[in-house]
């Protein structure tokens, strides 16, 4: 990870310098304690890549064009499919890693699944319940390994909903999606679409490299960042020492982790997590 700032320099480098059309793409608000539970349907929330199957091509919920090998889409359907390109738990780098090569190497491929949790139907105009039922029906007569419909279970209460996140994270997954049984597909973000996990993640742009000082004198101690309402803040842990060497590029966007917010809309305990791959 010595490397990290010629390797993003060059990935900016060799992403193609075209502009693609973003596609309808649901997007999720975070969960809360008021939430009527009892009104969705609750998965597994997959630390992957987004990726839009359009009946003809995988993309990026950015509209990016993904090259995944020819035997990963041929005997995808012509029907729009909306899921998550995931190999295994802790695993998002290689995930990463392998998604975003113009020239796809078979043996990582063959690590990767596509989770797919939607099958969006605007001319039907399906509930969510319907859809899981169609994408579960389509996916199983197709019969393809790499290819899995995510599972969809109904919660009694918040309690129960708790129960069921700490099982979940407990055995390596990132959190918890509730779909409202009952919408219809929308693009953008909405209270029909929810995501629940042990702590909140966001994205904030780098503005400045602050120096540290003791053990990390000559290298970060932390950065400034900005969040889009145009608060900024300092975030100082979560970087490894050679993140520290190598730290993010101002004008770079990082995703952080943090647990509420102060009277001032500050971030509580903000933690960085990775670099925001331009594009994902």
């Amino acid at each position: 990870m010595m490397f990290r700032s010629i390797y993003y320099a060059l990935a900016l480098l060799l992403l193609p310098q075209f502009v693609f059309a973003q596609p309808d793409v649901q997007q999720a608000t975070v969960y809360s304690d008021s939430t009527h539970v009892e009104e969705y349907l609750v998965s597994e929330k997959y630390d992957g890549i987004r990726a839009i199957w359009t009946g003809d091509e995988l993309l990026t919920r950015q509209g990016n064009p993904i090259n995944a090998p020819a035997w990963f889409t041929d005997k995808l359907p012509r029907v729009w499919l909306d899921g998550e390109l995931w190999s295994k738990h802790n695993d998002f780098e290689f995930i990463m890693s392998t998604v975003r090569k113009h020239a796809p190497i078979d043996s990582e491929w063959r690590k990767i699944y596509y989770m797919v949790f939607d099958a969006p139907d605007r001319e039907r105009n399906m509930t969510f319940e319907e859809r899981y039922k169609r994408y579960t029906r389509i996916l199983s007569t197709l019969d393809l390994a790499h290819v899995r419909p995510v599972e969809q279970f109904s919660v009694k209460n918040n309690a129960e909903l708790n129960v069921m996140l700490n099982s979940y994270v407990k055995n390596g997954a990132e959190g918890l999606m509730l779909h409202r049984k009952l919408a219809r597909f929308a693009n953008g973000r909405s209270d029909n679409l929810l995501k629940l996990k042990p702590h909140m993640e966001a994205d904030a742009k780098v503005v400045q490299i602050l120096n540290g000082s003791g053990k990390y004198d000559g290298m970060m101690g932390s950065i400034l960042v900005e969040m889009p309402s145009g608060i900024r803040f300092k975030i100082g842990t979560g970087f490894s020492d050679e993140e520290r060497s190598s730290p993010p590029r101002i004008g770079e966007s990082v995703i952080y982790k943090y647990h509420g917010f102060t009277e001032r809309g500050v971030p509580r305990f903000a933690s960085f997590l990775r670099l925001r791959e331009p594009g994902y």
